[in-house]
């Protein structure tokens, strides 16, 4: 059986389309829906059930991490491990996180860290480190808003298959593996998020995407 497709005003959201999203998260449903990059996939992450639905209609190894997204920087804190240093002074996030977070947040950009001990491992792919984005969608924020929580955010196609800007192909790839698809037009995006890794006062780009290499550069200046 396909998939429900609801459209849904990309600029000014209808809140009670959301809300009836939000409660396929609920019941531990995996849900496409249009971000400002890529189309995704949203689910509870805390949610193993759902998080292995992920997995099923990827067709994605669990090797491979997914990430969250959130609506504000508070939230993406709480998903982050605290730093302990002497004389029990703690920082939540690496160096680089706040500056990076307030330059490009709403925005493409994903920033992985160490992750709280309340992210699932199965989320990090066992490897202890979460991938957190805020995009710059209104969908997506009055989503989470809705929820009351993060969503996954892995990109909505089959594994090894062409990131979708569009609910269209979404549809082609996934429409019979999927309940709900929401469709809020054309994403307009060519690239994917840019990734960076931070780790301490270090960082590395794991992607360069949306976002230039320069552009961080800059930033971090």
């Amino acid at each position: 059986m396909p998939a429900e497709l609801l459209r849904v005003n990309a600029q000014t959201p209808e809140a009670e389309l959301l809300r009836y999203a939000a409660d396929f998260l609920a019941r531990g449903a995996v849900v496409a829906i249009p971000t400002d990059t890529m189309y995704g996939l949203a689910a509870d992450p805390f949610n193993l059930s759902a998080v292995d639905e992920i997995y099923r209609v990827k067709g994605r190894p669990e090797a491979r991490a997914l990430p969250i997204l959130v609506n504000s920087v508070d939230q993406a804190i709480l998903l982050s491990r605290e730093r302990i240093f002497e004389g029990s002074v703690m920082e939540p996030m690496p160096r680089h996180f706040l500056r990076l977070a307030q330059k490009f947040w709403p925005g493409a950009l994903t920033l992985v860290v160490e992750a709280a001990s309340r992210v699932p491992l199965k989320v990090t792919a066992n490897t202890g480190r979460v991938a957190l984005r805020w995009p710059k969608s209104a969908i997506v924020e009055q989503l989470i808003e809705e929820f009351d929580g993060p969503v996954t955010g892995t990109s909505a196609n089959i594994s090894g298959f062409p990131s979708c800007s569009s609910a269209a192909q979404v549809m082609k790839q996934l429409g019979t593996r999927l309940p709900l698809v929401l469709d809020g037009g054309e994403s307009g995006a060519t690239l994917a998020s840019t990734i960076v890794e931070l780790n301490g006062d270090s960082w590395r780009i794991g992607r360069e995407g949306a976002i230039s290499v320069a552009e961080i550069e800059r930033a971090l200046k």
